[in-house]
């Protein structure tokens, strides 16, 4: 039987407040040491090799395209053949060590990156645009996720705890969870460091070898992140970092035939693509992959008549122009009933107007979308807009020496606009109005997606239908639907928002093992 151990209880991590005259020194002493080392190049790490390619990926930063965070090591198919076969070694001695010391790992990282907060989210604000609060926001999830997945660790290894056995005379019997082998883990540009962070480490503490892919926007903070691991010791070629074309390195690992699992945080396109390649079996292979899927959202907030209209409008702009809406969890929807359709859309355009927008460094409310690719698809869904709906606020480019535009919002648009349905990743709020409360509901339901939601309401019979009836894997009521907390609101959605997850939760590292029943006779 193992051993029963005691650790403290999880306490998320406190954000900073920025409106206490230290804590903004701070935030600044931080950035200014972080743009000090802009223009840097940095390595892919491949077991104990450093290795620097001449085909880089250039990070610039999207507030200031003149600005170049970073030049990253550029991965290729031979590299991750290369990056496999270290990482299939390396499991063969990792799967060995206990729950309790990879877990010490994840605590060691937690406390260092503890320290360093600022200069983490310095970095966030510099290369994924993110202003302070937000990038504060993503350490400490970052940290989070530490510090929970080391408990939870520890906690699965602890087999009679989590499951208890039905006793019969004459056996002993057991159930413990083993770690699957090689997990391949492609990580999206919004949470750079939280999720990149956390879909890691989960599948480490595990016992589990993993090679990180990050996105191509924001590959610096993973490496920094890397470095941060290989500093508190953790073993060589237990982590591979391994940035790349999404093809030549990316599709090349989701079908090796010694993939065990992905771990992928992104688009629905790209996200059904690898559940399609993954399923397919390769010569040599003798398992299934798993395939633990995050593929965004077109998230609504149904406003009716009884709520507190302040709070419903405040929620409704928080949800829509956080992060300039590139959350997959961002209330892209607004649906209010007509009888306070009005003065709702009032208080929404009024609130968004106040939004200042500007430099991510210097703290703006709204800051740019990640890339010139991203800023000409919103740009493309705001002409939709034009002739779905009407444009009451925004619309434009905004200005600023990279990919600002105006947080937007239409009204008066069809439940079946696609401007309603269609994920666009960018500040851009599509507003409905509904006959009635249960009709508001209908609408939030017809979606492909089914991520996260929010329904204001003081009455409690309608609350108590909306919980049973909107479909989705985060709902929220009376507040906005932004904003999961691990630990607190374990986050994954419905449908075609992915494989409902439930990152921060206490049965996630589950995915990243598998159960091994043991049985002894007795007598």
């Amino acid at each position: 039987m193992t051993t029963t151990m005691t650790i403290a209880p999880f306490k998320n991590e406190p954000f900073t407040d920025f409106s206490i005259d230290t804590n903004i020194q701070e935030m600044q002493l931080a950035l200014q040491k972080v743009k000090a080392e802009l223009g840097r190049k940095y390595p892919l790490y491949i077991g104990s090799e450093e290795v620097y390619t001449e085909e880089q990926i250039t990070s610039i930063n999207p507030g200031n395209i003149d600005e170049v965070i970073g030049y990253v090591s550029k991965g290729s198919s031979d590299l991750a053949e290369k990056a496999m076969s270290v990482a299939l070694g390396t499991f063969e001695t990792w799967k060995k060590v206990t729950p309790t010391e990879r877990a010490d790992y994840l605590f060691r990282a937690a406390a260092l990156m503890r320290e360093r907060k600022h200069e983490f989210s310095a970095a966030l604000i510099l290369e994924s645009g993110k202003n302070w609060a937000e990038a504060d926001a993503d350490t400490a999830e970052a940290i989070d996720f530490l510090e929970f997945y080391a408990r939870e660790m520890i906690r699965l290894s602890e087999t009679d705890i989590h499951q208890p056995l039905t006793k019969i005379d004459g056996d002993d019997n057991h159930i413990s969870y083993i770690p699957l082998g090689v997990g391949i883990v492609i990580s999206p540009f919004n949470f750079p460091l939280a999720i990149m962070a956390g879909t890691t480490v989960a599948g480490i503490v595990a016992g589990n070898c993993i090679i990180l892919k990050p996105a191509d926007n924001t590959p610096v903070i993973a490496a920094k992140f890397v470095q941060l691991m290989k500093e508190v010791g953790l073993p060589e070629g237990v982590l591979t970092f391994l940035p790349g074309d999404a093809l030549e390195v990316g599709e090349y690992l989701v079908e090796h035939p010694k993939t065990r699992f992905i771990s992928f945080t992104g688009s629905r396109e790209v996200g059904c693509r690898i559940y399609e390649r993954a399923s397919k079996v390769q010569p040599g292979q003798i398992w299934l992959k798993r395939v633990i899927a995050e593929m965004g959202g077109k998230d609504g907030v149904v406003v009716d008549e009884t709520a507190d209209l302040d709070a419903a409008a405040s929620g409704i702009v928080a949800s829509a122009f956080g992060f300039q809406g590139q959350k997959c969890s961002a209330g892209s929807r607004a649906i209010i009933v007509d009888s306070v359709y009005e003065e709702v859309v009032e208080k929404v355009v009024h609130l968004t107007k106040q939004l200042q927008q500007g430099l991510p460094e210097e703290n703006a409310a709204v800051g740019p979308v990640i890339d010139q690719k991203s800023y000409d698809k919103v740009m493309k869904y705001i002409e939709i807009g034009k002739e779905e709906g009407e444009l009451l606020t925004g619309g434009s480019k905004a200005d600023g020496n990279g990919y600002y535009i105006q947080p937007t919002i239409f009204t008066d648009v069809d439940s079946n606009a696609r401007i309603m349905q269609e994920e666009i990743f960018g500040p851009v709020l599509a507003i409905c109005k509904a006959s009635n409360w249960e009709e508001a509901i209908r609408i939030y339901n017809n979606t492909d997606y089914g991520l996260t939601g929010a329904f204001f309401s003081q009455e409690e019979e309608r609350i108590e239908y909306a919980l049973g009836n909107m479909h989705c894997g985060n709902l929220y009521i009376n507040k906005k639907c932004t904003g999961a907390l691990v630990g607190v609101h374990p986050f994954g959605g419905f449908n075609m928002s992915g494989t409902d997850s439930k990152a921060g939760g206490y049965d996630y590292l589950l995915l990243f093992t598998q159960a091994k029943m043991t049985s002894r006779k007795t007598n």
